[in-house]
């Protein structure tokens, strides 16, 4: 068994994200459940409220060694696996998670079914010097595509801010 500490995602039940994150945090288990800031509209008021990014995931910084311990944590239902193994999620892509929720809001998530087009590299703006797949554009739209976890995320971005990269 490996001894080196992972990304990895794991399924929790329905609306139990923080629930797991705090959980995890207490059993000093590095954890990161990303939140969104996002303008909810009731009769009388407006309210930004922080919900997960993504519904029923959590991520884990853990070992191979320390998976039977994540089983035990209420709400977790199981590691999110790919090919028989759990999915390991690579730092770039949790790092660009943080960056673009930490310049953006009301992002919006989108399951992707990626077709490899154009390699850009982001000359500007919240996600500088990241590269990527151009998977759609729409008006102002940016897309950054996370291909380990299969999801885009999208954001106004200024098509000055992006440069193609000639393969």
């Amino acid at each position: 068994m490996e001894m080196e500490a992972k990304w990895y995602a794991v399924y929790t039940k329905p609306r139990w994200e923080k629930k797991v994150a705090q959980a995890l945090s207490q059993q000093q288990l590095e954890n990161y459940c990303p939140l969104n800031k996002v303008t909810r509209q009731w009769s009388d008021r407006k309210k930004i409220v922080q919900e997960p990014l993504f519904t029923s995931y959590v991520f884990v910084h853990v070992t191979e060694k320390q998976h039977t311990q994540l089983r035990q944590v209420n709400g977790i239902l199981n590691l999110v696996m790919w090919l028989g193994k759990p999915a390991v999620i690579r730092d770039e892509e949790i790092e660009a998670i943080r960056r673009f929720l930490k310049d953006h809001t009301n992002v919006k998530l989108e399951r992707a079914r990626v077709k490899v087009h154009d390699q850009i590299n982001i000359t500007s703006g919240p996600l500088m010097n990241q590269t990527g797949t151009v998977v759609a554009v729409k008006n102002q739209s940016a897309v950054v595509a996370l291909p380990t976890l299969g999801y885009i995320l999208y954001a106004e971005l200024e098509k000055t801010h992006v440069e193609v990269i000639n393969n």
